[in-house]
């Protein structure tokens, strides 16, 4: 009987360090997202044009679809093209390559709100668009993960960044 009392104790000691061992790594990867995420919001909350951030907050998660141009999927042009007719009123050329002709281009560190910025992720020119929104931060339509708010400084987008700027008047 006194066998089977400890036996049961080590049993139950044993859940409870598993059960402590298994939350601390979840929360340490919940933690990095829940903090990436809060700075994301906090970038989108300081967004001084609120019909932009409307605007972003309304197209948020939004699939990706090549030559999409509404709710059921857009692309990173399509994207820019509409968030620049609603909210700037200005007409963008369809394609992002041919969107980087009608900017004025400048340093990155002097982007503003709405600004647009260029990437070349295929190494033929350029290839994807997202729009500068603050501190760092830009909304896009992207492939994988659909339209997102995303940081600027990741190595991906640092490597792959090829021109930004406003639109020319």
């Amino acid at each position: 009987m006194i066998l089977r009392s400890i036996r049961a104790s080590q049993l139950i000691i044993l859940l409870a360090v598993m059960a402590f061992f298994s939350s601390c790594g979840s929360r340490r990867s919940t933690a990095y997202k829940d903090t990436r995420g809060a700075r994301a919001a906090e970038v989108l909350s300081e967004v001084k044009n609120k019909s932009l951030y409307r605007f972003i907050n309304d197209w948020t998660g939004v699939r990706y679809r090549l030559g999409g141009l509404d709710k059921r999927g857009v692309d990173c042009s399509g994207f820019a093209l509409l968030l620049n007719k609603e909210i700037y009123g200005l007409n963008l050329p369809r394609r992002s390559r041919d969107q980087a002709d009608v900017i004025k281009e400048k340093n990155v560190s002097q982007l503003k709100e709405g600004d647009l910025i260029f990437f070349s992720f295929g190494g033929n020119g350029i290839d994807h668009v997202g729009v500068y929104l603050n501190h760092g931060y830009f909304v896009h339509a992207s492939t994988t993960r659909g339209v997102i708010v995303d940081d600027l400084s990741l190595p991906a987008y640092q490597r792959a960044m090829i021109k930004a700027g406003p639109v020319k008047d």
